[in-house]
C-alpha cells in the first residue's frame, strides 16, 4: 500500500508506519535514560505496547506489529515484547479504577466501577481517526467481560478537521486555496493544529483561527482579504483572525455525531443490553463540548454520561495497566464467524458434486473446500480458552498440510466459496515422515480470544510442535 502526501509523492505505508514508531521509540528511550540517571537498564527488557482501533482487522493488526519488527521495537514477529492492545479496551481499565472524582461529569453516585460487579457500559472511544464502541461487564475479580462485538467506524475528529478545511476552500477561492495547500504545508499544519484545540474546547463559544502569513499574502494578492468573507454564512474576518460562529462549529460535527448516535442506539435497543447503565466517552475528541453534549441529549434521559479528566490520555493511561496485566480482559466477543478449508470423505447426500475428488494413490472420494467453523459471530469467547481439532493428511505421501482461514459474517457456512466468504490468511505445516501415510495427525490449538490469532501446530508422528503467525499481509 502507498501513502500519497499532500504534494502528491508517495511512500509505502510500511515505512510510514515504521519510521514514526521508530521516531517514538528514540524518543521514550532517551526519556528513560534522561529520568533513570545512572540507572541501567536492558532494551531487551522491555515490553512496548501498541494500542489500535477495535475496529481494525486482523490484517491491520498484525500490519503494526510488522511495522513495529521494521523499527526496532523488537526483533522478530512472534516477540511477546510487543502486545497489540485494543483502545476501548486500554480506555476501559483505566477509567474502571477511578474515583468519581476521577469524571468531568458524574451524574451518579457509584463508587468506583471495578469495585461493583455486574456493573455494564459502553465505552465509546473518540479518536482522530475512528470512534470505536464496545460493550463490558466489571466481573466478580475485577476483569472485563466483552459484551458486545465491537461496532464504530471512520467518524472521529479528523472527519470534523475535514469539514473546516472544506470551508476554508469555500472561502479562499480563486486558487488561493490549493496554493496555499500546495507551497505552504507546514503553516497549514500549525493552523489546523489551532483549529484541533479549538474543536475540543469545552466552552460554547465561537472560536477565533489566527490567520496565518502566507495565506493573507496570497489571498491580498488576488483582492483584499475581507472581499473573500462576503456572502460567506457563519465566518468573519477580525484583524487578522478567522471568527467561525459556534453554530457553524457545530456543523462541521454533524457527519461524527450522526453515525455515532445511530450506531449507540443500534446496540442500545438489543435485548442482551438491558442493563447497561452508563455511557463512557474517552479519547481526545471526547473533550468536544459539542460531541458531548450531543451524546447527553440523545441519552441522558436513561444512561449516565461520564467523561474522564484528561480524556485524551486514559486510552495510554489503560495501556500502560494493560501491558502489566493483559489477561485483565476476560472474554471478548467474535466479531465475525472464522473457520478453515477442510476436506472431507464424499458424502453424495450433503456435498456439491461439483467438489467431489479422489486421491491419487488409493481412489479415497473426498469433497474439497469444506468451512469448518471454530468459532461464531458474537460467541463469547475467553481469553484462556484453547481450541482443539485433530486432522489428518489426505494423500499418504503428502510431506505438508495447508491451513487456509476464512471468516464470514453469516452465522455458518457449508463452503469456503459461498459469497460473504473472506480468505484471512494461510500457513503451511511440514509433515516430512511419511511412514504412516493418512493415518498420521495433526494437532492444531487456536487461542481465539486473544487480540491477534495465535495458532500451534503439533505433528502427532515426529512429536514436533511449531507456533503459527497466521499471515494476513499476503493475502
Amino acid at each position: 500500500m502507498e501513502l500519497e502526501a499532500s504534494n502528491g509523492k508517495t511512500l509505502p505505508a510500511l515505512t510510514v508506519f515504521s519510521e514514526s514508531l521508530r521516531y517514538m521509540k528514540e524518543h521514550a528511550l532517551n526519556t528513560i535514560q534522561e529520568a533513570s540517571f545512572q540507572t541501567v537498564y536492558n532494551r531487551e527488557e522491555i515490553t512496548w505496547v501498541l494500542t489500535v482501533p477495535a475496529i481494525w482487522n486482523a490484517a491491520a493488526r498484525q500490519f503494526m506489529r510488522l511495522a513495529a519488527t521494521e523499527a526496532g521495537l523488537i526483533p522478530d514477529m512472534f516477540s511477546e515484547k510487543l502486545i497489540i492492545a485494543l483502545e476501548p479496551e486500554a480506555a476501559s481499565l483505566w477509567c474502571k479504577q477511578l474515583p468519581k472524582e476521577g469524571f468531568m461529569v458524574d451524574s451518579s453516585d457509584k463508587k468506583k466501577f471495578q469495585d461493583s460487579p455486574g456493573i455494564q457500559y459502553i465505552v465509546v472511544d473518540c479518536g482522530g481517526g475512528t470512534i470505536d464502541i464496545t460493550v463490558h461487564e466489571i466481573r466478580e475479580n475485577r476483569y472485563l467481560k466483552e459484551l458486545h462485538k465491537a461496532a464504530g467506524g471512520g467518524w472521529g475528529g479528523n472527519r470534523v478537521d475535514e469539514n473546516f478545511t472544506d470551508f476554508l476552500k469555500e472561502i479562499f477561492n480563486d486558487g488561493v486555496w490549493d496554493e496555499y495547500v500546495k507551497c505552504y504545508p507546514a503553516e497549514l499544519q500549525r493552523m489546523l493544529y489551532d483549529f484541533s484545540l479549538q474543536k475540543c474546547s469545552s466552552s460554547r463559544e465561537n472560536v477565533y483561527i489566527h490567520c496565518y502569513y502566507n495565506l493573507t499574502k496570497l489571498a491580498e494578492c488576488k483582492k483584499s482579504i475581507s472581499h473573500f468573507f462576503k456572502n460567506v454564512e457563519g465566518a468573519v474576518w477580525c484583524n487578522g483572525t478567522m471568527m467561525i460562529t459556534y453554530e457553524k462549529l457545530k456543523s462541521f460535527f454533524d457527519f461524527s455525531i450522526k453515525n455515532t448516535v445511530q450506531t449507540l442506539r443500534e446496540i442500545l435497543k438489543k435485548p442482551t443490553m438491558t442493563k447497561v447503565q452508563y455511557i463512557l466517552l474517552v479519547g481526545g475528541f471526547a473533550s468536544s463540548i459539542i460531541l458531548r453534549d450531543a451524546i447527553s441529549e440523545a441519552f441522558s434521559k436513561k444512561y449516565h454520561i461520564l467523561c474522564p479528566m484528561d480524556a485524551q490520555v486514559a486510552i495510554v493511561k489503560g495501556a500502560v495497566l494493560f501491558g502489566v496485566s493483559p489477561h485483565i480482559v476476560a472474554s471478548r466477543v467474535s466479531a465475525r464467524t472464522y473457520g478453515l478449508e477442510i476436506n472431507q470423505k464424499f458424502d453424495p447426500a450433503v456435498h456439491d458434486v461439483s467438489k467431489l475428488r479422489v486421491s491419487k494413490t488409493d481412489d479415497y472420494v473426498y469433497c474439497t473446500g469444506i468451512f469448518k467453523k471454530l468459532v461464531g459471530i458474537e460467541q463469547s469467547v475467553g481469553i484462556n480458552e484453547v481450541a482443539h481439532y485433530d486432522f489428518h493428511p489426505t494423500e499418504s505421501d503428502q510431506t505438508a498440510a495447508s491451513f487456509c482461514f476464512y471468516c464470514t459474517e453469516k452465522k455458518d457456512a457449508q463452503y469456503v466459496d459461498e459469497e460473504g466468504m473472506e480468505l484471512l490468511g494461510s500457513c503451511v505445516v511440514p509433515m516430512p515422515d511419511t511412514t504412516l501415510g493418512k493415518n498420521r495427525q495433526l494437532k492444531l490449538h487456536i487461542k481465539f480470544g486473544l487480540i491477534e490469532f495465535k495458532a500451534t501446530c503439533t505433528d502427532v508422528t515426529s512429536n514436533q510442535s511449531r507456533t503459527i503467525m497466521i499471515d494476513f499481509l499476503t493475502v
